[in-house]
């Protein structure tokens, strides 16, 4: 199928048509997440579909998809059109688990974050998120007692 015109969008309509910034959408084209056609003149030209896959991109990362799992997921759909609803459904129900352990994730700190706020303890010796002598490191790299593990552990 011969690509018109109208069918290819340049660079600044697509970026005022997804709400991201050329150079963002430059990036995503460098890391593999979207594609362009160049014209002669080697202008970059992006196909009216790609408007999908960085509404897919955002909502990736607003829960919080690293690009490599986005680049993952975006593999499994087409480049050349707009996915079918089978194909989006695939996709949403194997985020549902990554968002429920979010969820999760984010309740556990809500709690931590009360209990410490809460509690007036103001005793860093007594305190369930303090790291005294920084025995957390064995646990791993972060703020582990916010990531949830138990600081009697430790």
């Amino acid at each position: 199928m011969k690509l018109t015109s109208r069918d290819l969008l340049p660079i600044g309509e697509l970026a005022a048509r997804s709400g991201h910034a050329a150079s963002a959408l430059r990036y995503y084209e460098d890391v593999g997440l979207i594609h362009a056609e160049r014209t002669a003149g080697g202008q970059r030209r992006y196909r009216r579909a790609t408007l999908r896959r960085l509404a897919f991109i955002r909502a990736a990362q607003r829960i919080g998809l690293s690009l490599d799992e986005v680049r993952e997921a975006l593999a499994q759909l087409p480049e050349d059109h707009v996915p079918t609803t089978a194909q989006w459904n695939r996709i949403a129900t194997a985020w549902q688990q990554r968002i429920d352990e979010q969820i999760a994730e984010l309740q556990r700190l809500r709690g931590r974050l009360t209990e410490c706020v809460g509690c007036g303890c103001l005793s860093v010796s007594r305190c369930s998120l303090s790291n005294p002598a920084d025995v957390a490191a064995r646990l791993g790299s972060g703020a582990r007692y916010l990531l949830g593990d138990d600081p009697e552990v430790g």
